[in-house]
């Protein structure tokens, strides 16, 4: 759990009444943060690409993105069945272009080179297994493919890059670890972290 036994992937925080809260929040207080970041990966995604969002919650980062880049087929995946559920229901106004299901990081039901660009805002924090995490990011991106994070400092991107590194897995670029605006006061600033399949 890198060093935090109060972060962790607890699915059952994201259900029910929370899971409505935590969609107010995200879609009325965070969506500043989700369109700085969503400008982000429209620059980044290549023509008609697939996107895929790891830990989507309500489906806010897709919905920024979507309404930006028309061309992209985008997934979101979320460990909560509630968050899966909401970010489906916020994304239906894109038609079969945007969806979202349930699923697990460290067991993606997508197939092998199947997806563009892979982004996780604020999720990675949360991940029990990061290390279990990199060799199904690695084998869902197709070669050149990029996998973005934007978290908190905290977050556990020394496990991500060492097990990346160890096992030989998104290493096609050197990776870019910095930090980028929020343009929201709670935090002004988050990290962003850059690897390449």
């Amino acid at each position: 759990m890198h060093g935090n036994k109060l972060i962790g992937n607890r699915p059952a925080i994201f259900e029910g009444r929370n899971s409505r809260l935590y969609d107010f929040v995200s879609r009325r207080l965070l969506r500043g943060v989700y369109r700085r970041i969503a400008d982000d990966i429209a620059d980044a995604a290549p023509p008609g690409g697939h996107v895929l969002d790891v830990g989507t919650g309500p489906g806010v980062l897709l919905v920024e993105l979507a309404r930006l880049r028309p061309d992209l087929r985008l997934t979101g995946v979320d460990l909560s069945a509630d968050m899966a559920t909401t970010a489906g229901r916020n994304l239906s106004e894109f038609g079969d272009r945007a969806s979202a299901r349930q699923a697990d990081v460290t067991d993606l039901p997508f197939d092998d080179d199947s997806v563009d660009l892979v982004v996780s805002s604020f999720s990675l924090h949360h991940w029990d297994a990061p290390k279990d995490a990199v060799p199904q990011l690695d084998r869902v991106l197709r070669p050149g493919g990029r996998l973005y994070f934007y978290d908190f400092g905290f977050a556990p991107f020394d496990i991500v890059d060492s097990t990346a590194r160890d096992e030989a897995m998104l290493t096609g670029a050197p990776v870019r670890h910095g930090t980028i605006r929020t343009g929201v006061p709670l935090f002004p600033r988050c990290v962003r972290h850059v690897l390449t399949a």
